[in-house]
This record gives structure tokens, sequence and C-alpha cells, in this order.
């Protein structure tokens, strides 16, 4: 059955919420439950210690149920915390003290995962590619010319062309390590705009596993002339991805959906929604040439979003 999940915007200068939307979500096919998006923007929020079944400080906008995430061992890329189902909304505001250090969600945990995992298409796309290969060929045919002078260098031969071929691998592995510098250094603050406003955090999850996530960023139009401000804005997505396994089963639409459902919701029917030009996984450590993968990549992203638009569009119109 569909669950009801409670969103809730806080104005994050203020503390106070501001508005609160229930939204009813579709099941994720092929799975035998659904999956529960969450959307929220983080504010200095405090549960009950009898909601928090985790030893991370990181305030949740939902309320606490019986079934949290498992604990995880802290992670330099991000801190765990549990996410819980929604069945009596009782949230609790007060204030943090500015001293305490910025709690990162799941979300975000899952996202630096995401780039973390490019530096294994990104090895695969260097050592694969035509112009590596002929490029080690090239260093296999000089090395079997200069060492193998009779049938008692065989031995030499291979020795020499397994050390070759780990010093390539090397290399490899060196080339693409710069993924996960970028994927340590994902924090908060990537969160927040120059105005100190922070996205939308939309999260996927099937039973107790958080499996997809999206962040969206809303920009308002600027001033419209005099005292007022113009009217409307868009939506941008800086990041979108989900867990490897789930991949394929309509999760990653569905999140879009909900990122166009909420871009509409505060802008209205009209809001643009589009990926943004330096998104989280837009930046790439090899090369161009062997950037093809990651290319192809963000044309699908594109379309899939292309594809969420048209589909609303249409069921509007009918």
């Amino acid at each position: 059955m569909p669950r009801h999940v409670l969103v809730k915007e806080l104005d994050l200068r203020t503390g106070h919420t501001f508005n609160t939307v229930n939204n009813t979500l579709n099941a994720v096919p092929g799975f035998k439950t659904s999956a529960a998006f969450f959307s929220f923007l983080r504010a200095n929020l405090v549960l009950p210690p009898s909601t928090l079944n985790s030893t991370s400080s990181t305030p949740l906008l939902d309320p606490s149920s019986s079934g949290t995430l498992p604990p995880l061992h802290p992670s330099s890329l991000a801190t765990m915390t549990s996410i819980d189902d929604v069945s009596h909304p009782t949230n609790h505001l007060a204030d943090i003290p500015p001293s305490q250090p910025d709690p990162s969600p799941p979300t975000l945990k899952l996202v630096a995962d995401s780039i973390a995992q490019q530096r294994q298409a990104a090895s695969r796309a260097m050592i694969f590619h035509p112009l590596t290969i002929a490029v080690y060929i090239a260093i296999v045919a000089l090395t079997s010319q200069f060492i193998y002078k009779s049938s008692s260098d065989a031995g030499i031969l291979v020795t020499t062309l397994a050390g070759v071929t780990m010093t390539c691998l090397i290399a490899v592995r060196g080339f693409t390590s710069g993924y996960l510098t970028l994927a340590e250094e994902l924090n908060w603050g990537w969160i927040r705009n120059e105005d100190g406003e922070e996205d939308v955090v939309i999260g996927s999850r099937y039973g107790e596993e958080l499996i997809g996530a999206c962040v969206l960023r809303l920009e308002r139009n600027g001033n419209g002339g005099g005292k007022k401000k113009a009217k409307g804005g868009r939506g941008i997505v800086r990041a979108w991805t989900v867990r490897i396994r789930y991949r394929g089963g309509g999760v990653g639409t569905e999140l879009l959906e909900e990122a166009v459902k909420f871009t509409r919701e505060k802008f209205g029917k009209e809001a643009e929604i589009g990926f943004a030009a330096e998104h989280a996984n837009s930046k790439m450590i090899l090369p161009e040439i062997f950037n093809g993968g990651f290319r192809k990549r963000e044309r699908r992203a594109a379309g899939a979003l292309e594809h969420v638009l048209e589909s609303l569009d249409g069921k509007k119109k009918r």
C-alpha cells in the first residue's frame, strides 16, 4: 500500500514552520512493498531522546517509529542516522548551539558514495579505451623485443610483462583516485547557497534501507521592481542517485517526479526544472577522451527528466 510521508518546510532564519504538505507516494515497480519518499529542509531540529536509536546527532523532520536503520560506523564522508516512518507528526523545534558541528543526513552519504563509485567507471573507461590498449601493446612489443633472445628468456619475459601490467594498473588507480577525494570533500556546506539557504533533500526508502536520493535547489526569481518581488522560480537538480542494486526498478524516475511536484507546488505549474551544470557527479578527473561514458549518462539523465515532465504534463491535460 502507498505510504503517506509528511513534508515540512522550515524558515531557516527563524526556525518556524511555514508550510506543511502531505504527499501520497506510488509503489516502486518490482518491489514487494512500496518505497516511501521523504523530503526535508535541514533546520535546527531536536527530537526526543526516545526517537533516536542511533548514536548520530543528525536531526530529522520525520518523527520516529519502531523501524530504524541499523547503527553504522562513523564515516569521513557523512554521519549516518535513522530514518523512520511518519504516523503522528510530533516534531519539536529547538535551538542547536552554534558550536555544534553540522550533521550530515544519510542522503548526503549516498550522494558521496555515488561520486566515489565514479572511480570504477573511470578506471574501466581508461583501461579499455583503444588508445590505452594500443599503448599497452606497444610497450609489451618493445619489452619482448628487448628481453627475449632465446627460449631460456621466456621466464624473465613473463615476469617482466607481469610487472609492466601491474605498473599500468597502479597508474590507472592513481589517475582515478581524485574521485575519492571529491567524495570525502562533500559536506553539508555544499547544500547551502550563497544566501545560506539550504537545498531540499528528497529520499527514497525501501523497508529500512535508504535506496535513493535527490538534492533539489529552489531558485526564486529576482526582484520585479519596487518593493515587490517577482513571483515564481525554478528547480535545479544538483544530485540524483540510486543504490546500484536498486537501479532499473523505477526508483530514480519517482525521485524526479517528486522533485518536479515539489518545485511546482512552490512556484506554480509552469515552473521549470532541470539538472545543474555543476551537479554532484559533473566533475571529470580524466582527460575528455576517457569521459564518453559519463557524458552518455548525463544525456540519459536529461532524457529521464524530460520524460517525467512529459508524463506529468500529459496526466494534467487528461
